[in-house]
């Protein structure tokens, strides 16, 4: 009887163990599961500058034995819930205060890793060839969400056309001047349907990837450009678990090459400039 329960016990000590075992193996498939792939990666772009940049990363990156697919979007709010549904490994599009922005306006978690082009704000005008020259109460357009509206305005302040409250820069509307000596009338437009309404205006401020759309160069046609010091640099994104995984860096390796910054300063011509410099 002693015999038989001690058989018994041995059998149960082992059960526990192979099931411990198990659970230890499993926790780490997961782990290895969440990690990206240093083979092959999904990364989503809007269409444009952002997408040809990539396409020159994806053709460097196969160098190096990495295998990217680009997934093309017209917008700016679906690269960013595919990449937190998973559907994606990393995006590329968006400079970080729109990413901060997105994380607490729906509740994501993504992370900027490493910073990619800079795509210039510029303000153009079909009538008037300087900022000086605008008439008093002219009719100026900007975008109409929160994060392009306060960076126009960062811009319009840049081209000393009026002054933004101090404790209200980081959050700046048009109702945050503190002067604006031309009596500017802002109107805020869709961003990407500004180019449209450019004959409507006297003056507008237009984000880079619309307004080469529109046929319009930042450096030649815009009559004042973004300072190259700006914060509104582009970045590479993930999921804030995937921030520190290697196949981060070999993207990065990828961008910053001397090889894909002489792509974008051939491709553009000072449109689109390298941001990681």
């Amino acid at each position: 009887m002693k015999k038989f329960a001690f058989i018994l016990s041995f059998i149960l000590l082992i059960g526990v163990l192979a099931a411990c075992g198990s659970k230890d193996t499993a926790s780490g498939s997961d782990k290895k599961e969440n990690q990206l792939s240093e083979e092959k990666l999904v990364i989503g772009v809007t269409a444009g500058p952002h997408e040809q940049v990539v396409e020159k990363v994806k053709e460097v990156a196969a160098k190096d034995g990495l295998e990217i697919e680009l997934k093309v979007f017209s917008d700016y709010v679906m690269p960013n819930t595919a990449l937190e549904e998973g559907e994606l490994d990393m995006n590329s599009y968006q400079h970080k205060p729109f990413m901060d922005q997105f994380n607490k306006d729906k509740s994501t978690h993504l992370s900027a890793v490493g910073k990619t082009i800079l795509n210039p704000m510029a303000i153009y005008s079909n009538e008037f060839k300087s900022l000086e020259d605008l008439p008093n109460g002219a009719k100026v357009g900007l975008p109409n969400d929160p994060t392009n509206g306060t960076r126009s305005l960062y811009l319009f302040e840049a081209a000393g056309l009026i002054k933004i409250k101090e404790d209200k820069r980081e959050t700046a509307t048009i109702h945050d001047l503190e002067e604006n000596p031309k009596e500017i009338e802002f109107v805020e437009l869709e961003a990407a349907q500004i180019p449209k309404q450019l004959p409507e205006l006297d003056a507008a401020a237009i984000n880079t990837n619309f307004a080469i759309d529109a046929g319009l160069s930042p450096k030649e046609d815009g009559i004042f450009l973004e300072p190259i010091e700006s914060p509104y640099v582009n970045w590479l994104v993930v999921r804030d678990e995937n921030k520190n995984d290697p196949a981060v860096k070999k993207v990065l390796k990828a961008f910053h090459t001397d090889e894909v910054k002489a792509f974008i300063d051939e491709e553009f011509k000072g449109s689109i400039l390298p941001g990681w410099e």
